[in-house]
């Protein structure tokens, strides 16, 4: 990791890896998750496999409509996912690029130590990223996270 470039939220989790997992990998559970309220995230498709796409569009309250395309990069079911929006899927060339997201999933005894790296390529995107709500809103959403999980 790399703070002048990088922002992280790491955070012991009372469920287990595979709970998370399935919320992360599962476009039904995803979609009751993934953004902090009331921001959703609708239209989820993924081909969870290195070279795979993820699609999604990232709606706000007043009609805002964010497409969110990348390219998995690592795929280690219950413990990693990496993936890019510099790539779409089959590893084509995006026409612009925000970040590449990082999560781990490291079990623990009672649960899991969860963990979501955002890596930026400029310190300048990094401190959009963080003055967008970052840690806000990705904590937010882990706490949608932790409660669906929970209900699994």
């Amino acid at each position: 990791m790399d703070p002048a470039l990088d922002l992280v939220i790491e955070r012991e989790l009372d469920v287990a890896p595979g709970m998370l997992w399935a919320c992360w990998t599962q476009p039904k559970l995803m979609e009751q998750w993934f953004c902090p309220v009331p921001w959703r995230i609708s239209d989820v498709d993924l081909d969870l496999r290195p070279g795979g796409h993820f699609r999604g569009v990232m709606r706000g309250p007043n009609g805002e409509a964010m497409p969110n395309v990348g390219c998995y990069l690592e795929v280690v079911p219950e413990r990693r996912l990496v993936w890019t929006d510099a790539l779409t899927g089959g590893y084509r060339p995006a026409a612009a690029s925000f970040m590449t997201g990082i999560i781990t999933f490291e079990p623990i005894a009672g649960g899991t130590r969860y963990r979501g790296l955002a890596m930026h390529a400029t310190e300048e995107a990094r401190a959009r990223h963080e003055a967008m709500g970052f840690h806000d809103g990705w904590g937010k959403a882990t706490d949608q996270l932790l409660a669906l999980a929970r209900t699994l």
